[in-house]
């Protein structure tokens, strides 16, 4: 597995600081593992909490309508390219 990205680690530290992950370290995301169920274990709230998190921090939107939110939301490297790729 490759590691973190810089601006990998940038969005893992907004993971670990918006959700109050105390237990998890934003170095111990691995860029290509699940965000939820049996990766990380996030949930539905965590991804409403985040989601408002990227908004604020990169003027982003990310909706629960949007066709390829699972995908955005499916990695740590996914979510850091659209952001990177929808940033103004």
């Amino acid at each position: 597995m490759q590691p973190q990205s810089e601006f990998e680690h940038e969005v893992a530290e907004l993971i670990v600081e918006s959700l109050n992950l105390e237990d998890i370290n934003a170095t111990d995301i691995q860029p290509e593992e699940p965000l939820f169920d049996d990766g990380l274990g996030l949930d539905s709230i965590d991804a409403l909490e985040l989601a408002l998190a990227v908004t604020q921090k990169y003027a982003v939107q990310l909706r629960a309508e949007d066709a390829n939110v699972k995908e955005v939301f499916s990695s740590l490297r996914s979510l850091s390219a659209y952001i990177a790729e929808n940033t103004s």
